[in-house]
């Protein structure tokens, strides 16, 4: 299994970003996808979950309604659309995928929203 996270930057408050989340090893459409966010000093909380087909999706509170997650099954990759960001939205980014009892992670890509 490798996944690889990609898309991160430095942007102002406001600005948009888009996170991809490349994975392989494994059959794709079998499996749900997370992305996660880990702030300095704080634990890594879930920010969005899409299903194995994409038909569902759910979010954590703080990003409802700015970020969307979506998958190209086609591609074996998940994105994450973020708008709208803020400060808080500053941390490392994370895509999972669990299987048989094992979490699967990427390396995270950094996100930092600063004026």
């Amino acid at each position: 299994v490798r996944i690889v996270e990609s898309g991160g930057g430095l942007v102002q408050p406001g600005a948009s970003l888009r996170l991809s989340c490349a994975a392989s090893g494994f059959t794709f459409t079998s499996y749900h996808i997370k992305w996660y966010r880990q702030a300095v000093g704080k634990e890594r909380e879930l920010v969005a979950l899409i299903t194995k087909d994409g038909s569902n999706t759910t979010y954590a509170d703080s990003v409802k309604g700015r970020f969307t997650i979506s998958r190209d099954n086609a591609k074996n990759t998940v994105y994450l659309q973020m708008n709208s960001l803020e400060p808080e939205d500053t941390g490392i980014f994370f895509c999972n995928t669990w299987q048989s009892g094992t979490g699967y992670w990427g390396q995270g890509t950094q996100v930092t929203v600063s004026l």
